[in-house]
């Protein structure tokens, strides 16, 4: 881990490098007033008219109405011509890494600690898309993790990050290496971004291993996945008594369950067995609504990610069997998160991102509006609803006093047009401001 942060530290030394106009903020103001034109402290409830926001070391500490004069010493921040609402929230991304057609060469050639230099980069550029909090829902060993503690701790730019450590999946399932030759395969899987278990009792020793690494959650896969390089379908791989195994060992340790699953045998597997959310979802039917409703489990839609893979499949950009999958999956994901969102599905706000390029997550919003959802819903599903996927409300999802100052701003009303928040001009987490006027400000670690 010395080695992790090693090049974590290299990666400060760069990010600090690049000029910009803000002022230094290696001693900023404990107290920044701002002034915002129309503010969403409440997703889904109507917006307010002028305001300002009160911000004290790094918590929302009033919100008022009308233009307050800042106090002697303060900060004052103008955004009297912008919508300010709530940061966003990103329910499934994998911070440390990029799909592309050079993916299979780099899991073979490259350790965790280049996936968490990586995520580095990929993280900044998250947050500067006005995402001030993600769950990261696979990486290499504790890649994901070391990243999550470096920018707690002040030393990188980048959003708050639920860690889940690696995926758990069976032999063969998605999140077991694959396409490789025997001997690189062995070499491979104590690193990868998935670790294997088969037979309860073994899936009960992966859970414990992630918690021992430091993950905040746990993430299952129950179905084949898309880009595994396997002909293995979309259906169940993972023996209900595995799931139940895992679900069981992480409730142990208070952490909260999360499933892949795209067939619909898959999916009620998991709910029967009592996971929080299920991502993905893309053949989600009559009985998996029955589910979702009876559990009150969330449903991550990441409808991002079969409109990329299906663009790369056309292309000519995955392997025979990955691209069969995301034909497959791709037809039906719009359709049938429609019918779930019509059918009262708890939605949460996820991309996939990785999958996807990092940095273009608020892309999901035009696809959620297109699936059926209002651009107020959409908003809500990125801010309230994910920040209580998460258990993070109480910290998150709302600006309301005594929560993180995680604030972003547009230009024009989001609640008119969605695809405004792929242009955040303004940029705070925790009271630290990271963009203004759709500029990267400059950042000193602590």
């Amino acid at each position: 881990m010395n080695v992790v942060r090693l090049a974590l530290a290299l990666t400060v030394a760069c990010l600090t490098a690049v000029p910009a106009a803000a002022q230094d903020r290696s001693s900023p103001p404990q107290v920044t007033y701002i002034h915002a034109g129309a503010l969403l402290d409440r997703p889904g409830q109507s917006p307010r008219g002028a305001s300002t926001i009160v911000v004290r070391d790094g918590k929302v500490g009033e919100v008022r109405n009308g233009f307050a004069a800042p106090e002697p010493g303060a900060r004052l921040l103008d955004l009297r011509n912008q919508f300010v609402l709530p940061g966003l929230i990103d329910g499934h991304v994998h911070i440390t890494f990029e799909f592309g057609p050079a993916f299979q060469l780099q899991l073979a050639q490259d350790d965790p600690v280049d996936f968490a230099v990586a995520g580095a980069t990929f993280a900044e550029r998250t947050l500067q898309a006005g995402f001030t909090t993600v769950r990261d829902l696979a990486s290499h060993r504790r890649a994901a993790i070391a990243l999550r503690d470096a920018i707690n701790a002040g030393r990188l730019p980048g959003p708050t990050i639920q860690a889940a450590g690696q995926l758990i999946s069976v032999s063969s399932g998605h999140g077991d290496v694959n396409g490789f030759s025997q001997a690189a395969t062995g070499a491979m899987a104590p690193q990868h971004y998935g670790v294997v278990c088969d037979g309860a009792d073994d899936c009960r020793r992966a859970v414990r291993a992630q918690i021992r690494d430091g993950a905040d959650m746990i993430k299952l896969a129950t179905t084949g996945g898309v880009l595994s390089n396997i002909a293995g379908g979309l259906g169940q791989q993972m023996e209900d008594s595995e799931i139940a195994a895992i679900v069981s060992a992480a409730r142990r340790f208070d952490r909260k369950v999360t499933a892949h699953a795209h067939a619909a045998e898959g999916i009620d597997a998991a709910l029967r067995a009592g996971v929080d959310s299920i991502e993905h979802g893309s053949f989600t039917g009559d009985s998996s609504i029955r589910l979702f409703r009876k559990t009150g489990a969330w449903l991550v839609p990441t409808l991002l990610a079969p409109a990329t893979v299906v663009d790369q499949a056309r292309r000519g950009l995955l392997p025979a069997a990955s691209a069969a999958k995301a034909l497959e999956a791709g037809a039906v994901a719009q359709q049938n998160v429609a019918m779930a969102i019509k059918s009262g599905v708890k939605i949460a706000f996820g991309t996939d991102s990785g999958v996807s390029r990092h940095g273009h997550n608020a892309r999901e919003f035009r696809l959620l509006v297109e699936a059926g959802m209002s651009p107020a819903d959409a908003i809500r599903a990125a801010t309230v609803n994910a920040a209580e996927l998460m258990g993070l409300f109480a910290r998150i999802g709302s600006i309301e006093p005594g929560k993180d100052a995680d604030i972003v701003a547009v230009s024009g009303n989001p609640l008119e047009d969605v695809t405004r928040l792929e242009r955040v001009q303004f940029v705070m987490r925790r009271g630290t401001v990271h963009r203004v006027n759709g500029e990267r400000q400059a950042f000193h670690p602590r």
